[in-house]
């Protein structure tokens, strides 16, 4: 075994360590905001902070669930991340893996074994079925072995089984080498939690949450909001706030009217003409960085028209993702994607862009004409409501140019996930936002063991895309080797045309001048108490 590794520096063999060059890329989190405003870190160096008050965060769509197993969307992720704590957590810039639940860990030399010393200090919040008591190694092995077998989208893959090996000590057993397992380990997921709970509200443990975080469970109304208190036995910094308050407001117009009015203090996903709203207003700042979001339109490779490449080859062809991104981002705050990866990301390359073909209608048209589909067809095109627009372009550009008829199917965030899981969406636009590590990104949207899971709910399969997936996590830690190898996967990738690539997204979130020590990730994470972070209201 390689030896333990400690403290706030820590680089392990197999964590990314060029991630750095996200940070200079997005920025540090106490650098100020693209707009000129300072950011709330900075403002909070002009007072000490005060306890008390609630902080409302409004979020763009509603939470189905917060079971770390089942939740599939980072609306309720960022809920989850209040109440839960995972093993570790990358920093505020993304640059490197701290410790969190374990304090310190160890990799096998055959990066088959992975062995963490966990904190002594640590309770549950009570709940219905236990009182709060003692976090121990059984919990954590507990929750590692339920998502790594019953995970909605597979987050913690690989892990065969979890050893306790005293009451603070567990080793993780994979069935191969991972180089990503550090990062999986901090995605929300991932979080501790109680099997009484669990066992005790069985399908509606969801709704009642338990974990070791900084705020527990109040309320879960749905459709609604989720209220949270803060947690008297949490093992890190005392938060400040009393609580907090996620409200869920699709409509983006009136998320941005409820910030203006106060009956919330901080909006995330700020898009359009909203963006220079909250810029012009004195009482509000606005934080943007470049993210690690993409958007893009899924094929179904399996069932309709798309099913033939040709199909597929001409719908691409017939998008201007330039107009439409110009159209829909007119304020700022995206551009074009050519790469199912953000630039943000270590694994993205330029020269790739390269093999994605030019808009051109004209070609598009002899594509659909081959196909056997002169004359157009009529399909679907499914999306949730903050992505309404994106659909409304695309579907007038299909229209115009291929005499595609694509009927938008607005729906809510539940629906939409299961509906593009269970591969029964003939074309739908959507985003995903992870963390800087490639896998994240294309193992979970191409990889033929993801089919059944949102990210791959086209149902792609390309056994040589697999085969390279599989080898950048399992043969080195080397980013450079890594690096190439999902460079030949995405060549690939937009050969079988997967996806309409759109959007690249920067992360803008809005929030009251009152707001102090609120960090703004380029993974969209929201972290409310942490080592790095506590925010405060200021008023």
């Amino acid at each position: 075994m390689r030896k333990f590794l400690k403290g706030k520096a820590l680089f392990s063999a197999v964590t990314v360590v060029s991630m750095l060059a996200l940070a200079a890329c997005g920025g540090q989190s106490s650098a100020p905001a693209q707009d000129g405003k300072s950011t709330g870190q900075e403002q909070a160096a002009a007072g000490e902070p005060k306890d008390g008050g609630v902080l409302k965060i409004g979020l763009s769509s509603t939470a189905k669930t917060l079971d770390p197993i089942a939740y599939t969307g980072a609306y309720e992720s960022n809920i989850i991340r209040s109440i839960g704590d995972t093993l570790v957590r990358y920093s505020g810039d993304l640059s490197k893996i701290e410790p969190s639940l374990a304090t310190e860990w160890k990799v096998s030399d055959d990066m088959k074994v992975y062995t963490f010393k966990l904190r002594d200090n640590v309770y549950f919040q009570p709940g219905k079925y236990q009182d709060g008591r003692k976090m121990t190694a059984e919990d954590v092995k507990y929750s590692l072995e339920r998502s790594s077998k019953q995970s909605a989208l597979k987050r913690l893959r690989g892990v065969e089984s979890v050893e306790v090996i005293s009451e603070n000590e567990v080793a993780l057993h994979l069935d191969q080498p991972n180089a990503a397992l550090l990062a999986m380990l901090t995605d929300g997921g991932n979080i501790v939690v109680p099997h009484e709970e669990v066992e005790g509200w069985g399908e509606q443990f969801g709704q009642h949450l338990v974990g070791t975080g900084p705020f527990q469970m109040d309320k879960f109304n749905q459709d609604d909001s989720v209220a949270l208190k803060r947690a008297d036995k949490y093992w890190g910094p005392k938060p400040h706030l009393d609580g907090v308050e996620f409200k869920f407001i699709s409509d983006a117009n009136m998320m941005t009217n409820a910030l203006r009015s106060g009956d919330i203090d901080v909006v995330t996903d700020v898009k359009g003409q909203n963006r220079a709203v909250i810029e012009k207003d004195q009482n509000l700042n606005l934080q943007t960085k470049p993210g690690l979001s993409i958007e893009y339109m899924g094929l179904n490779q399996n069932e309709g028209p798309t099913k033939d490449k040709k199909v597929r080859e001409a719908i691409r062809m017939a998008v201007d993702v330039e107009g439409l991104v110009k159209g829909v981002f007119k304020w700022g705050g995206a551009e074009k994607s050519y790469l199912p990866l953000p630039k943000a990301s270590w694994g993205y390359d330029s020269a790739l862009e390269a093999s994605v073909p030019a808009f051109d209608p004209q070609k598009a048209k002899q594509l659909l004409a081959d196909a056997g589909y002169p004359n157009g067809f009529k399909t679907e095109l499914y999306v949730i409501a903050s992505r309404v627009p994106q659909a409304t372009i695309a579907a007038q550009q299909l229209k115009d140019n291929l005499n595609i008829d694509a009927e938008i199917k607005t729906v809510e965030w539940g629906t939409f996930s299961d509906v593009v899981a269970k591969g029964k969406a003939p074309l739908y636009i959507m985003g995903w936002s992870w963390y800087p590590d490639p896998d994240f990104f294309l193992y979970q949207m191409f990889h033929s063991k993801q089919i059944g899971s949102l990210g791959n709910g086209y149902g792609y399969n390309n056994p040589e895309v697999d085969k390279l997936l599989d080898r950048a996590t399992a043969e080195t830690t080397d980013e450079a080797k890594r690096k190439e190898m999902y460079g030949q996967a995405m060549k690939m990738i937009n050969d079988d045309v997967v996806h309409v690539e759109l959007g690249l997204l920067d992360v803008a979130t809005g929030m009251k001048k009152y707001v102090e020590d609120y960090q703004v990730r380029a993974d969209s994470s929201i972290f409310l108490v942490n080592e790095e972070t506590n925010v405060w209201l200021n008023k």
